[in-house]
């Protein structure tokens, strides 16, 4: 039975420095769930603050977005690092967040990996199961956000907290994993906000024209997109006027 909540999450605090990117208190009004840039794809000190306390500050739920140590390539190119090397780059940027939440009165509420390090994750369900256990060491209970994947089955195989997601404004492979633009552009709100409803309804097509499914419990709007805004205006529209309820998994609603 598809449950008729659902949570809309943003990545943001993606800025750096004097650079800032994305218009992050705009897009809160629209989410419920935002993901942090760390420092490493994106984001410092300052940057990190800005973003947590904008977010408290909405009432959305806030959660680390670790990516790998690539400023350069904005988090979007895959990588020489061994699985260990993954671990390590994720439990520093989460101890970094959470010490920045900690002094705005902020609790993390989940980790979702960034750029190449999602989709790399995504395809390891080994990899994926030693990050969710290390999390646990961080954080008791603090669950992994990723795509429903053969990794996200092993890691809730193995009794660890995740939080299947995806985002709408990508488009699909065949193993249901987004194709990260390098850059990216303009798209339609409209077309975006229809495959959020598909989405949430449990499937989505492929660039093939194929229709999998997409059990996920949040929707991702990247706040980096020049639109992003009125993308998720939309996409919060279409959900609700489409008969869902747009709340976080992390609510105390949601967790009674």
């Amino acid at each position: 039975m598809i449950s008729r909540t659902i949570d809309i999450n943003a990545d943001a605090g993606e800025g750096f420095g004097r650079w800032p990117l994305g218009d992050d208190v705009g897009l809160f009004k629209f989410v419920t769930t935002t993901n942090i840039a760390c420092g490493y794809h994106a984001g410092d000190p300052t940057t990190m603050r800005v973003a947590v306390a904008q977010a408290r500050d909405a009432g959305i739920a806030v959660g680390a977005h670790p990516g790998y140590p690539d400023l350069l390539g904005f988090g979007r190119r895959a990588l020489p690092a061994t699985d260990a090397d993954v671990v390590d780059y994720i439990a520093y940027q989460v101890g970094a967040l959470q010490a920045v939440a900690a002094t705005e009165a902020v609790e993390l509420t989940h980790v979702k990996p960034h750029g190449a390090l999602m989709g790399r994750i995504c395809r390891s369900p080994g990899l994926a199961v030693e990050v969710a256990r290390e999390l646990q060491i961080i954080k008791s209970g603090i669950p992994l956000m990723f795509a429903p994947t053969a990794a996200f089955d092993a890691v809730c195989g193995e009794g660890l907290p995740a939080i299947a997601e995806n985002a709408a404004d990508l488009d699909f492979d065949g193993d249901g994993i987004n194709i990260v633009e390098p850059r990216p552009q303009v798209k339609d709100p409209a077309i975006v906000a229809a495959r959020a409803v598909e989405m949430a309804n449990g499937s989505v097509s492929t660039v093939a024209g194929r229709s999998i499914a997409m059990p996920v419990r949040s929707i991702c709007v990247h706040g980096d997109r020049p639109n992003a805004v009125a993308i998720a205006a939309a996409v919060r529209k279409r959900l609700e006027d489409s008969g869902f309820t747009v709340r976080s998994p992390f609510t105390k609603t949601d967790q009674q």
